[in-house]
This record gives C-alpha cells, sequence and structure tokens, in this order.
C-alpha cells in the first residue's frame, strides 16, 4: 500500500511539474521579482541553453531529440518573460545603480564590455547579425528544406515498409513500428519549421527590447529621477546592453543547438565522432601544412604562430599514414572478398512479386488510401480460401528500369505477366455489343484479352451507359493479378506451404496425418501431388479427404502422376458442385467414341509420357473441341468435358491453351447420384444437345 501511495505521489508530481514550470513562466511576466530572484532565473536560463547544446551534440540521428521543438518553444518562453522582468526591474530601480538589476546583468555588462556602454552597443549588435542574419535564417532554411522532403518522401518510405511486409521481410509489428518512426519523423521536421519561427522572432524581440530600455531609461531617469543625462545614458544603457547579452547568449546557444540538429546527417557517431572521422584523414592534411608554411614565408607573416600550426598539419598527415597504409591493404583485398558469391546475391526471398514503374505509385499511396495495396491483400485472402493453402505474399516495388506506367508480375522469378496502366484514367472494356463507341485510348483487357479503352473518369457513367464494363486502374492490376495467381498457383505450392497444411491437419487430426507422412508417403511427393491438383483449379481445402485417399492409394503406386488421377474421384463431389450447384445436372461435352478410342491408344502406346499424341492428332482434337465448345462459351455457362480416366490428363494438357478455363473430368470424378446432361459431342458430325 506504501508502494502505490509513493509511486501515486511520483506520478502527481511529473504530471503537475510541466504545468506549474507554465504557470511560472507566466508569473514572471506579470508579477514583479527581486534582483535576486532575477539573477536565479539568468542563470536557470543559461543552464538550459547550455544542456541542450550539449544534448544536441551527442545525438546520433535528429530522432534522438524529438522533444527538442518543445523544448525551444519553452525555453525561448522562459527567455521572453526575463526579458520582461528585467525590463520592469531595470525602468523601475535602475536609478538606483547598476546593481540594482541585479549582479548577473551587472557583471555582463563590466565583464563583456568593459563598463562602456557604446562598446556594449557594438557587441550587441555584433551578436544580434550573427544570431538573427546567419544561424537563425540558415538553420530556418534547412528545417524548412528538411520538413518539405520529408514530406515529399513519405509515400515512398510507407510504400517500401509495405513492400517488405508483403514480401515477409519484416513483421506486422515491426512493420507498424516503422511507419510509426517514419510519421515521427515527418511530424518532427515539420514541428522543427515552425520553432525556427520561435528563434527568429525572438532574435527580434531582443531588439525591440534593448531600444525600449534605452529610450525608457533616458526617459525615466532625467524626468522622474532627476538625473543628468551623461549620468542617465551611463547608468541606463549599460543596464540594457548587460540585459540584452544575458538573453542573447543562451539565445545564440540555442540557435546554435537547433542548426546542429537540422542539419545532422547520417546516424552511426555522434557529432564529435562523425566530424572527427572525417575530417582525421590524413590526406587533405599534407596540402594544408605545405599552404601554411608558404604563407609563413611572406613578409610580415608572424611565423612564430604560423610554423606550429604547419608543423601540426603535417603531424596530423604523418600520424594518419598507418590507417592510409591499412586501408590500402584492405582495398587491395577487396577484389579478392568480391569475387565471393553469397546465397543472398542469387536468391529472391519474393516468390510472387509485382514491379511497377514510378508513374503508378499513386496506386500504392498510403496517403490515397493504397488502393491497389488493399485489392492485393482481398485477392490473396480469397484465393487462399478457395484453393485450400495460403498463398505468399506478394512484393510491390516500384522499379526505375520500367517505363513511367509500366508493371510487370514475376512468379518463382520468371515474369507471367505485364502490361500498362494509366492511374488517372479509367478503363472501359467491350464485354458485350455496346451503343456508342466511347473515345479512348485502345487497349486490350490485361487479364481476359477483351478490347477495352482508357477514358476519363467524367465518361464512366456514359460509358456504363453505353454498354462497357468500367473499372478502376487498381481493379485491372488486381484482376490480372488474380489471372496469374490462379494459373500459376501450383508453383507457389512448395513443401514448406504443405507441410503447414500437414501441421494444420495433425491438430485436428493427428493419427490421420502421422499415418500420411512420413510413414505413407514423403512431403516431396505429397507436394508433388497437390501441385498436380492445384494446377487443375482443384481446391486441396479438404485435406482430411485428401490424406485419406493418399493413405489408400500409397500401396499401389509411388508415382504423383498416378496418386493424383487415383485420389481425384474423392474430391469429385466438390468438383461437380462447384460446376453445377448443389442440385442441378452436369453440363458436359462428351468425345466421340471414335475418336477417344484413338486418343486412348495412343496413351497406351506412349506410357507416362506428358504428350502422347502425335501433332496431327493434337491438331484434329484442339479444333474439334474449339467447334464444340464455342456455342457453351457463348452462353456463358458452366460445363466440364468428360472422358476416361487414361485421357483425362493427357487431354487437359491438350486443351489448355484453348480453353484454360474449361475443366476435364473422368467418369469415375462424377458421382453416382449426379445427373449428366451432354450438351456437345467433339468430333461428331452434329453436336448433340439435351442427351442425358
Amino acid at each position: 500500500m506504501n508502494a502505490l501511495t509513493a509511486s501515486l505521489s511520483r506520478l502527481d508530481a511529473r504530471t503537475t511539474l510541466l504545468p506549474l514550470a507554465i504557470l511560472v513562466l507566466v508569473g514572471l511576466m506579470v508579477v514583479p521579482l527581486p534582483a535576486v530572484l532575477l539573477d536565479l532565473f539568468f542563470i536557470t536560463n543559461i543552464a538550459v541553453a547550455l544542456i541542450v547544446l550539449m544534448v544536441a551534440i551527442n545525438i546520433r540521428q535528429p530522432l534522438d531529440f524529438s522533444a527538442f521543438p518543445t523544448v525551444l518553444l519553452y525555453a525561448t518562453l522562459l527567455r521572453l518573460a526575463l526579458n520582461v522582468a528585467s525590463t520592469r526591474v531595470v525602468l523601475v530601480h535602475g536609478h538606483e545603480g547598476t546593481s540594482s538589476a541585479g549582479h548577473v546583468i551587472e557583471a555582463f555588462g563590466n565583464f563583456l564590455v568593459g563598463g562602456d556602454y557604446v562598446v556594449g552597443l557594438f557587441v550587441f549588435a555584433v551578436l544580434m547579425i550573427i544570431n538573427l542574419v546567419v544561424i537563425t535564417k540558415g538553420a530556418g532554411r534547412v528545417s524548412e528544406v528538411a520538413a518539405r522532403f520529408t514530406l515529399d518522401a513519405l509515400p515512398g518510405k510507407q510504400m517500401a515498409i509495405d513492400a517488405d511486409l508483403n514480401a515477409g521481410l519484416i513483421t506486422a509489428d515491426e512493420a507498424r513500428a516503422r511507419r510509426a518512426e517514419v510519421t515521427t519523423e515527418a511530424d518532427f521536421h515539420g514541428a522543427m519549421d515552425g520553432s525556427s519561427k520561435f528563434v527568429k522572432g525572438d532574435a527580434v524581440a531582443g531588439v525591440l527590447i534593448l531600444a525600449i530600455n534605452i529610450v525608457g531609461g533616458l526617459i525615466l531617469g532625467t524626468v522622474s529621477h532627476d538625473l543628468a543625462l551623461a549620468d542617465a545614458a551611463r547608468t541606463y544603457l549599460l543596464l540594457a546592453v548587460g540585459d540584452g547579452l544575458v538573453a542573447q547568449v543562451p539565445a545564440l546557444l540555442l540557435s546554435i543547438a537547433a542548426a546542429m540538429v537540422v542539419t545532422r546527417v547520417g546516424k552511426d557517431n555522434d557529432l564529435a565522432g562523425q566530424v572527427g572521422l572525417q575530417l582525421g584523414q590524413g590526406a587533405p592534411w599534407l596540402p594544408v601544412g605545405v599552404i601554411l608554411a608558404l604563407i609563413g614565408l611572406l613578409p610580415g607573416m608572424p611565423l612564430l604562430i604560423v610554423a606550429p600550426a604547419a608543423a601540426t598539419a603535417f603531424w596530423l598527415a604523418l600520424r594518419r599514414k598507418p590507417a592510409t597504409q591499412e586501408q590500402a591493404t584492405t582495398t587491395e583485398a577487396a577484389p579478392a572478398d568480391e569475387a565471393r558469391i553469397e546465397w543472398a546475391d542469387v536468391a529472391d526471398s519474393a516468390p510472387a512479386s509485382l514491379d511497377i514503374g514510378f508513374g503508378l505509385v499513386p496506386l500504392v499511396d498510403e496517403a490515397r488510401g493504397a488502393p491497389l495495396m488493399a485489392r492485393i491483400t482481398a485477392i490473396r485472402r480469397q484465393l487462399s480460401k478457395n484453393l485450400g493453402f495460403v498463398l505468399p505474399p506478394v512484393r510491390v516495388r516500384d522499379d526505375l528500369s520500367l517505363p513511367p506506367f509500366h508493371y510487370r508480375i514475376t512468379l518463382a522469378g520468371v515474369v507471367v505477366g505485364e502490361d500498362e496502366l494509366f492511374p488517372d484514367d479509367m478503363l472501359a472494356i467491350e464485354a458485350g455489343p455496346v451503343a456508342t463507341t466511347i473515345p479512348g485510348r485502345e487497349v486490350a483487357d490485361p487479364a481476359f484479352g477483351l478490347p477495352a479503352r482508357w477514358i476519363d473518369p467524367a465518361e464512366a457513367d456514359l460509358a456504363e451507359a453505353a454498354g462497357y464494363t468500367v473499372v478502376d486502374p487498381a481493379a485491372v492490376a488486381g484482376t490480372h493479378l488474380n489471372q496469374l495467381l490462379i494459373t500459376h498457383a501450383h508453383r507457389l505450392l512448395g513443401q514448406d506451404e504443405v507441410q503447414a497444411l500437414l501441421d494444420a491437419l495433425a491438430e485436428t487430426a493427428p493419427a490421420l496425418a502421422s499415418a500420411l507422412a512420413p510413414k505413407a508417403l514423403s512431403v516431396a511427393i505429397i507436394t508433388q501431388v497437390l501441385g498436380r491438383l492445384v494446377e487443375e483449379g482443384v481446391s486441396i481445402r479438404d485435406m482430411r479427404s485428401i490424406a485419406g485417399a493418399l493413405i489408400a492409394a500409397a500401396p499401389k503406386s509411388q508415382e504423383p502422376a498416378e496418386l493424383a488421377e487415383l485420389i481425384r474421384p474423392v474430391l469429385g463431389a466438390a468438383l461437380v458442385q462447384g460446376l453445377a450447384g448443389v442440385k442441378g445436372p452436369l453440363t458436359a461435352v462428351a468425345l466421340d467414341p471414335g475418336l477417344e478410342g484413338l486418343l486412348v491408344q495412343a496413351v497406351r502406346a506412349n506410357p507416362g509420357t506428358p504428350h502422347p499424341f502425335d501433332p496431327a492428332l493434337v491438331t484434329r482434337v484442339a479444333e474439334a473441341a474449339a467447334t464444340a465448345t464455342a456455342p457453351l462459351l457463348a452462353e456463358g455457362g458452366r460445363f466440364a468435358i468428360v472422358t476416361v480416366p487414361p485421357v483425362r490428363r493427357p487431354l487437359w494438357q491438350l486443351l489448355r491453351a484453348r480453353l484454360p478455363q474449361v475443366p476435364v473430368l473422368a467418369f469415375p470424378d462424377i458421382p453416382d447420384d449426379r445427373d449428366v446432361t451432354v450438351a456437345a459431342v467433339i468430333g461428331a458430325a452434329t453436336p448433340a444437345r439435351g442427351d442425358s
């Protein structure tokens, strides 16, 4: 209980300290202060400026001092409050002598300017020029440019984070941390841009306050306190200059600290280490020593001063010689190191990637909602659900070697598709007859090859009314990617993904999983079997049924091709349901018995051959299949080509180029309780319709 009470008391102290400090600053402006407290606050102001300067020197990157803009604001407020308080003391008690405003102001006036207020005015003017014209103006310009560049680079940095996340190079937590760092960096430079205006305004206020102290002191001294003009000038000008210098020295320190923070580049070393490393090289010091030695030979030049400087430069050059030799040795050994080729140099960790030209960056810009990234995520989620395994992330990155509006899709290191998008236009696709032609840039739809044209978004409604299907650029790229992922999904199914499926199966059916791998089949064989299924668009979501069928088929064969055919009947119900619905009949396209007999003979004559048909037979079957299925494809219905088991896989390989969306089933794949309607016959003189 006591510990809890102590913690609460510490928490209350921390939470109330800042409001109390703000109230003290306000009090300094409105409440008269004795000279002792004024001295205390002046010393505090100098100490604050010094600690801020030391912290600025020792940081490695600007974000290490992310509180600097706020600290700069509070330090400026403290200095302005002290200016108000000291002005009140100088004007009210200045006639009592130079010690009436405190010992700090008097000490600055006497020590720095020797008690001569004219000298003090010139020193103050020089400090103001240095602070206002050089340091403050330069730091403000750097802050402005840094803020602009940081905000301009923000979309690219966020895109890089998203690309690394999609590629699996970083986790979601690491991505959130990097996004927070990027946002903090932008906020910091924006705040520094504004804080530089405080420093500039403080410098201008110092000039005005000095003028008020001088004019007001002369008037009050001569009119209210009956001082001679010379005495009033000597007293009040000394106090005014001392007060101005006490305020401007901390202001100069803070301006230097601000300039150090905003001009900081790199984050490997602190400022001293970075400067020492870069200026401590031996080669530049040798010509410096030579030039200094030549300057020392000029008539009238103080040789006793120039000679030690030249000797120091020569010493630095010689002292750095061993390091230079060591560097040369390292450089000579570099070609041997460069001859080594690491696995990371040739491996690509992203199985799927989407490279875009710089003109398509707005499609992945989070500031605009990143429509393409959201669509890719939705595509992966839906395809993973349909196919039955988790598709790997798609890495999205910008590629300056591509044309501005070009994109390229790569799977397993092979380019499988590319096209161009126009992010400010819409794609009108001629999916059917159109009433009116809409003006635009004529192209082909990347996903399906349909006639299309890029049109102005303002004409989207008119195009839809004319019969076009209008889609946005993100949908165009997403649909293209979706089609390619479906077509090449089997290339993304590796042993790691299959092992993950087996691990998931082991959680619900541990005995079944242990009986399958590695007892019945190895993971490598299972991967090949599942890959053949996925290649034909068969979902492997029902791993329980697949595992049971593989265990039953394993004693008959260990060949992946034969195993894939043996387990297909187990998945037949799901295959037919995807084509015909829950209760509808399966629309089928059969083969003419004579043609089918020729195919069977070719398969038996070339057992185990992926392509057992001769070219003449291939051409005949392809043309006959295209003729028989053309009416069904025009109607847009779902159907399947049905044949005997030995011919099924070779026939699918034969037709996949011309009829990529048409599945080929074997008769055992169709459940006994399903009705079949034969809509056409491949190779027949007249296609049949309605036979069942």
